[in-house]
């Protein structure tokens, strides 16, 4: 892979290096031409024959397919549409639907809030009795028995970047006889996965971190060809639906993935979603990886060179964490802001985290080198110590 000609392909501001792809990853120079053909020639010339003449109806399982290949799921096991929390809860009501006679949904206490949520919400509206249960996420194989109906993980930590062992787990919970989902959001577009040979039930995720698809970009639900025709969708949507514009007042779930389906699909997102995996469809998840990697373990000798203020909170060993690297500081968010205000861009995570992505598709070792030496002076200056800095926004 050509790594200069990917991060050409990229709008990023001149002078900075961005270390938040993991967050929201940047503007593909593409997008914007695309979104604004959609809205002028599809919206605007074709208007309601769209849905038809531009393939707007068929756009999220054929996105779906796309994003498939980047994380080892067949064709016709994802789709796209709706927020990653909403994902979430569709999988995971569709597999404790699988599992009647169990109780127990298993996650980790450093899965993401908004997973745990929907677990919590979920198990109220059900009624049955269910209950979430956390352990420290190296605790969680241990935790793994007769009544776990689900584990429900996100493979790479949000905040370190540590990453489970999903081979290992899968197989742990199928022996118990338990369902797996897997939370992608920090692994698609920065790790190889592998959906199909892993033995995954549910997997889930969102576009708009590595995968470039911006803002409010839709999320993905990967469920396995051999569960598809059991789920019953608890989001019963009228895209769900069989036959939707047959209007059939009683819900009849669609074939195979189609059921995940819910509300009308967000046209100019997923125009913005095309454009993004034009990039992605040219990409090798291997030599992305290794690229990652090298980068990565670049970007950690640095930082210890010059800064002994950090501690390093993602794993050492490149093999056990995702595409991204934290450190720990007690002034984090004063330290970030700091960084910013001088042209480098990661993001905090409370209480004391500052994290940075690393995305080999427009990030080299010019501006590894760069984001160290302006670490250094931050921290060695301790410019960060300012009462600007401390005051904290609304998004950190």
């Amino acid at each position: 892979m050509d790594f200069t000609a990917t991060k050409a392909l990229f709008d990023l501001p001149p002078g900075m290096v961005y270390l938040d792809g993991n967050s929201l990853g940047p503007l593909p120079r593409s997008a914007a031409a695309r979104v604004a053909k959609t809205m002028t020639e599809e919206w605007g010339q074709m208007l309601i024959t769209a849905w038809n003449r531009a393939g707007w109806m068929a756009q999220p399982t054929a996105l779906g397919d796309r994003i498939g290949r980047l994380i080892g799921a067949g064709p016709g096991s994802v789709t796209t549409g709706d927020t990653l929390s909403v994902k979430v809860y569709q999988a995971l009501a569709a597999a404790l639907s699988l599992r009647p006679d169990r109780r127990v949904i298993l996650s980790d206490t450093g899965n993401f809030p908004s997973d745990l949520y929907m677990a919590q919400g979920l198990s109220r509206a059900l009624g049955h009795g269910h209950k979430l249960v956390t352990v420290a996420p190296e605790e969680v194989a241990a935790r793994i028995g007769p009544d776990v109906a689900v584990l429900m993980l996100t493979e790479v930590d949000y905040r370190t970047g540590r990453r489970h062992d999903m081979p290992a787990l899968i197989r742990a919970a199928h022996a118990a006889g338990a369902l797996v989902i897997w939370d992608l959001a920090h692994s698609a577009g920065a790790l190889p996965v592998d959906l199909s040979g892993s033995g995954v039930d549910f997997a889930c995720g969102c576009t708009y971190k590595f995968l470039n698809a911006g803002p409010g970009a839709p999320a993905f639900i990967y469920v396995a060809p051999r569960h598809q025709g059991a789920v019953a969708p608890a989001l019963s949507g009228w895209l769900g639906h069989e036959a939707p514009f047959a209007f059939d007042p009683d819900y009849r779930p669609g074939m195979g993935i189609e059921r995940m389906r819910v509300g009308t699909p967000p046209v100019l997102q997923m125009a913005a979603l095309d454009a993004a995996l034009e990039i992605w469809d040219r990409v090798d998840m291997q030599v992305l990886r290794a690229r990652s990697i090298e980068l990565s373990e670049r970007f950690i000798a640095g930082v210890e060179a010059i800064c002994p203020e950090l501690r390093l909170a993602s794993p050492r060993d490149p093999e056990k964490r995702g595409s991204q690297v934290s450190f720990h500081f007690h002034e984090g968010y004063a330290a970030m802001q700091a960084l910013i205000a001088r042209g480098v861009v990661g993001d905090f995570r409370a209480p004391d985290i500052m994290r940075f992505g690393i995305t080999p598709l427009y990030i080299d070792e010019g501006d590894i080198d760069r984001a160290v030496a302006v670490m250094g002076e931050v921290m060695g200056g301790r410019l960060w110590d300012r009462e600007e800095y401390r005051t904290r926004s609304a998004v950190t």
